[in-house]
């Protein structure tokens, strides 16, 4: 392979700031330490590629959208919804272009299409990957607020409004039934107090 892979590297180190950024959206509800953006793609990535699956997607396909639709907050943050009203995020086609220039042609095409594949929010995986997005907001809520985070409730519903197809309803409804060391009670044998 002759092509030059040197900004392949230089991206690979800016990702991995990604594991630094944190959710700043949480701040807001009194979460002093809230996930960062890597952790909330990571599990994105896990939600989007079982809702393709039921909703009939390409779970790869919706996975590979998921875990790249944050990227660009190398370069701006993580701007939550009060931020965006004064000072909105940079366009992510524009970042994911800055950010794969010098990149060898067909690998920086393939990541700039799937940027534009999960902006353009039509085709069924992108339609999953959103979701998941949302839903995995509302998990992490569900989650934060059994640490005594209350205020995680306002991330609770309005993630939970945003969703569009059924699985992603259908999960959200589970999820509110459930306490979040459920699996855990599952996993050891024991009956749900």
């Amino acid at each position: 392979m002759t092509d030059d892979l040197s900004a392949v590297g230089r991206f690979l180190f800016e990702a991995g700031t990604l594991k630094h950024t944190r959710r700043t959206g949480w701040w807001m509800a009194g979460v002093r330490d809230p996930e960062s953006v890597a952790e909330h793609s990571w599990r994105t990535s896990l939600i989007a590629s079982l809702i393709a699956k039921l909703e009939g997607a390409d779970p790869a396909k919706a996975a590979l959208l998921a875990v790249w639709h944050d990227t660009q907050e190398t370069r701006t943050g993580d701007v939550n919804y009060v931020g965006k009203k004064y000072a909105p995020a940079g366009d992510p086609q524009a970042v994911t272009a800055d950010q794969t220039t010098g990149m060898p042609e067909a690998l920086a095409s393939a990541i700039q299409d799937v940027i534009t594949e999960y902006e353009a929010k039509e085709s069924p995986e992108a339609i999953c990957a959103r979701d998941a997005d949302k839903l995995e907001c509302l998990l992490q809520g569900i989650e934060y607020k059994a640490q005594g985070y209350e205020n995680a409730q306002r991330w609770i519903d309005n993630s939970r409004a945003r969703l569009v197809t059924e699985t992603g309803q259908r999960l959200a409804a589970e999820l509110l039934e459930q306490d979040s060391l459920d699996w855990l009670r599952t996993a050891l044998g024991e009956p749900k107090p």
